[in-house]
């Protein structure tokens, strides 16, 4: 299935699809594939809000998209390896099985399968500004993303594929 399609399906089962994705196989060029797409898009989510602030405060632009793109390209991804790392040794904690390949793919897909509302605050924080639009959004998007992560934790460790 392509990328996009399994993004859809996620928000209707994010179960089923990461059972499916389980059952590909181990491919970390998948996952690292996953985790860049899915921290460039966090990038770009970030440029209206970067513009807009950098338009306010007169700062200069391509100073904040530089500290973005070092923070979201180059540091994001070692930082949710790690956490990735730490989920995987509390599942393992509380009874779960399987290697540290499933945490990561759990988390590196919920990043990706969220970024269209990721996509959405971006817009909002760069059009609209900070509100109940924007914390609204964030709301939504940190549900998603727990939702996505959590029941994605529970496929790939506890359920049997």
């Amino acid at each position: 299935m392509a990328v996009t399609t399994d993004i859809v399906a996620t928000y209707r089962g994010p179960r089923r699809v990461i059972a499916r994705l389980l059952s590909m196989g181990p491919r970390e060029d998948r996952l690292l594939a996953f985790l860049m797409f899915g921290c460039a898009i966090a990038f770009i989510a970030q440029m209206p809000r970067l513009s807009r602030e950098a338009h306010l405060t007169g700062q200069e632009l391509n100073m904040l998209l530089g500290g973005a793109l070092l923070g979201l390209i180059f540091i994001a991804p070692l930082a949710l390896y790690v956490l990735s790392w730490g989920t995987h040794l509390l599942a393992r904690l509380f009874g779960g099985t399987g290697e540290s390949y499933r945490a990561r793919l759990v988390l590196f897909w919920t990043l990706l399968a969220s970024s269209p509302l990721l996509l959405l605050h971006g817009l909002v924080a760069g059009f609209i500004g900070p509100g109940p639009a924007l914390t609204s959004v964030g709301i939504v998007w940190l549900a998603v993303v727990l939702w996505f992560w959590l029941s994605g934790m529970v496929a790939a460790y506890w359920a049997r594929i």
